[in-house]
């Protein structure tokens, strides 16, 4: 099997795709399409010099969507994905580049996620914390003590688990995570508590959205954050994508399964190369590639 990945919020960095939009027509005029759809210049935004503007999550999260798929789009031969998935956000990019869904849908459907993220993060002063070098249930075990909301969001791979919930609650956790022997209980630098119920709000705006949305057979199965295991049933796959703003991001074991299933090589498919170290955590011989280097 030949996995396709595809990174979520984080793994933006200034300029990125400058290089694309610069030397080939065909992604220059997907940039163009998706700023007429956005109904601003993003592209200013990713190939600009302003940081703080490119971490806004009404920004980043378009604009990751946006540099994945030009790559995809524009692959040709080199884009021959068995399987996809994404991570977080990635899950939505995955879905328009196996063909679920447009690439114009998917980008409205980002674009309308990320507003409603950054609402619901305004609503409730929330956070989210890395925690390094503790088992699964260590980590669980501390959340569910928690008397205000505190989920384990993201299991990343063996031994990295980010929590996500209140500020309070993050902070309380993380010093008891470090009295029980993390290596690592860092807060991020995010504004909000991805992947828990204080997503709600989000979850319900985005779930008309996504019911609203044309969806068709895939050519490839996707492997869904909120189990880790392969969809190709659009009932199914919506509904997971529905429930995935307030669940868990089942990564470690998306990458377990995919392993389970033969997994022979892993492609990452748009900015930075954090996915194919988390795949190299659990398999430290597995071939592993960014498409974007593959394609320039």
């Amino acid at each position: 099997m030949n996995a396709f990945v595809f990174p979520g919020q984080g793994s933006q960095y200034l300029g990125m795709g400058a290089d694309l939009y610069n030397s080939n027509r065909k992604a220059q005029k997907i940039f163009e399409d998706a700023n007429e759809i956005l109904g601003f210049k993003i592209t200013d935004i990713m190939f600009g010099e302003d940081q703080e503007a490119l971490k806004q999550t009404n920004i980043t999260q378009p604009a990751i969507y946006i540099h994945s798929m030009v790559i995809a789009l524009i692959a040709d031969e080199f884009f021959k994905p068995s399987a996809v998935a994404g991570h977080s956000l990635g899950e939505f990019t995955a879905l328009a580049a196996a063909n679920y869904i447009s690439f114009e849908d998917g980008l409205r459907l980002v674009q309308k996620r990320a507003i409603a993220m950054q609402e619901a993060c305004e609503k409730n002063e929330s956070s989210m914390a890395a925690i390094v070098g503790l088992d699964d249930n260590i980590v669980e075990g501390v959340c569910s003590q928690s008397k205000e909301t505190l989920v384990a969001a993201n299991y990343n791979c063996p031994g990295q688990i980010v929590i996500s919930g209140t500020i309070n609650a993050v902070n309380i956790a993380c010093n008891k995570l470090t009295k029980l022997g993390a290596r690592r209980a860092l807060v991020l630098p995010v504004r909000g508590a991805f992947h828990s119920p204080l997503m709600k709000s989000a979850e319900e705006s985005l779930s008309k959205a996504i019911n609203n949305t044309q969806f068709k057979e895939g050519t490839c199965p996707i492997y869904q954050n909120i189990t880790g295991m392969p969809y190709t049933d659009v009932e199914e796959i919506k509904q997971n994508l529905v429930n995935q703003l307030t669940s868990s991001v089942k990564w470690t074991q998306t990458m377990e399964n995919m392993k389970i299933n033969g997994l022979a090589s892993v492609t990452e498919v748009g900015p930075g190369k954090v996915l194919q170290g988390l795949f190299k955590r659990i398999s430290r011989d597995l071939e592993t590639k960014s498409l974007h280097q593959l394609i320039v």
